[in-house]
């Protein structure tokens, strides 16, 4: 085989070579190398442990070295090109990841061969190296064939890879969204048998698979193989709790298949780079996938055969928040994905009533950052068939969407602040600081964003006027 291998993948090469240490460039760079992909990263295995190379990598890494994944036997450098490019790399000796049953953490040993260091890797299409600085290539397990075939299969018995490392069974459903690869049935059959293990593998890793699956192209095939074989289940159950029995006249939709329209829609609806929402988004993503996980807990059946899921809004974001947050998600993250799941009915008052220039500013200041991705969350969650119904739907959307573009070049409607401040307010009413202050303050903003900006004096007398009718006042 030919292989366009980096200069410096060959130069880092030599320079083990010389000191009489075995090197290779393994995984997810030769798999990409065969599949004509663009790899960013440089990962190796060595027979060298990491005191033996760390020497050779730091005079390798003119600009940089870091030993954070020293405790896994990793060390990683980086050299910068003379027009910029930043190329990294990242060793790690020969080794094997094994969980003690009772531990959420990987033990680390480490092996003795290219070989067995391949043997524990998740799956064939990673198992394969190209020693360098001589270019060879080695596949002990067949992975460029199964490359070939697109299957996903792991290099020793199933139950055993998964055993060593659950965590591989959340990197299948995340490969078969990255790639676009399908997982062997053997393979298949294992994880659905094996699901309970993954709850001794950590939050954080399983969140970095469930984020690495959302980002990739194809989001949508990765969910259906996490609810497929169970893994849903235990890292995200409201995901498969959405699949709904519909009733004998069909008279709602499936929420999981519903859900997974609104996915595949919200990412067509993602921007390029200097968009307002450029792709891959996982606020979005994620807005997408939990927006209806409330309908479970909400599903009325009305009478006349009507199905109803009265605040299922309301609910879902609570739900959504609570699961964001045990999957170790950033607060913000939890945040905008809760707000934009409370928030994903709102528009649809405007469909049957044109909204005032109030009402508009007021759904504006409500979503706040989030208002680019929440009309795009509305849009992707409009799957009605009934081609009339989406028509009325998308130029009642659009209409708004100009609307709000006109406001915003006659105020500034994100920044909309009460005409008096608080301090004014208090100087207007003679009152010191307390909840007073806090409810006059809350009622210029209503004022404002009903009545749009007003001249100082007018302000002061709807505030004397409002504190008047208080009973407290």
């Amino acid at each position: 085989m030919n292989f366009e291998v980096w200069p410096e993948a060959i130069e880092l090469g030599q320079m083990f070579a010389d000191e009489g240490y075995e090197l290779a460039l393994v995984g997810g760079p030769v798999r990409d190398l065969l599949l004509h992909r663009p790899s960013h990263d440089l990962d190796f295995c060595t027979s060298a442990r990491p005191e033996q190379f760390e020497p050779i990598l730091r005079r390798f890494g003119h600009d940089g070295f870091w030993d954070m994944g020293r405790k896994f036997g990793t060390l990683g450098a980086m050299r910068r090109r003379p027009d910029g490019t930043e190329v990294k790399v990242e060793v790690t000796a020969y080794r094997s990841d094994e969980y003690d049953p009772d531990s959420r953490k990987p033990e680390v040993s480490y092996g003795d061969s290219l070989e067995g260091d391949l043997s524990r890797r998740d799956f064939t299409v990673n198992a394969m190296a190209l020693t360098v600085p001589d270019l060879r290539f080695v596949d002990p397990f067949g992975g460029a064939n199964d490359l070939n075939r697109k299957i996903l299969r792991t290099p020793v018995d199933p139950y055993q890879s998964f055993d060593d490392d659950p965590l591989r069974m959340m990197r299948a459903v995340r490969f078969v969204a990255q790639l676009g690869f399908s997982i062997e049935p053997e393979t298949a059959e294992a994880i659905t048998k094996m699901v309970d293990r993954i709850d001794i593998v950590s939050a954080e890793r399983v969140r970095d698979e469930l984020t690495k699956m959302l980002l990739s192209d194809r989001p949508r095939d990765g969910i259906e193989a996490l609810v497929d074989s169970g893994l849903a289940d235990i890292v995200l159950p409201e995901i498969p709790a959405l699949r709904l029995e519909i009733d004998e006249h069909h008279r709602h939709k499936d929420v999981f298949d519903h859900t997974m329209i609104v996915v595949d829609r919200a990412v067509a609806l993602e921007t390029g780079p200097d968009g307002p929402v450029p792709a891959p988004d996982l606020v979005l993503r994620l807005a997408a996938l939990m927006h209806d996980i409330g309908k479970p807990k909400t599903r009325r059946f009305e009478p006349g055969g009507k199905v109803s899921f009265h605040r299922h809004d309301a609910v879902g974001a609570k739900l959504t928040r609570k699961r964001l947050k045990a999957l170790r998600f950033d607060h913000h993250v939890v945040d905008d994905v809760s707000d934009l799941v409370d928030m994903h009915l709102r528009f649809h008052g405007y469909v049957d009533e044109r909204w005032t220039d109030a009402a508009v500013r007021r759904y504006v200041k409500e979503a706040g950052p989030l208002y680019e991705r929440l009309n795009r969350l509305t849009r992707a969650d409009a799957t009605t068939q009934n081609r009339r119904k989406a028509l009325v739907f998308e130029h009642a959307m659009d209409e708004m969407e100009e609307r709000v573009r006109q406001l915003k070049q006659q105020e500034d409607i994100d920044a909309i602040r009460p005409d008096l401040n608080g301090d004014e307010i208090m100087q207007e009413l003679g009152l010191k600081p307390g909840p007073m202050v806090g409810k006059a303050y809350r009622h210029m903003l209503d004022y404002r964003l009903d009545n749009g900006p007003v001249d100082h004096d007018v302000a002061v007398a709807e505030l004397h006027r409002w504190y008047e009718s208080q009973p407290e006042a």
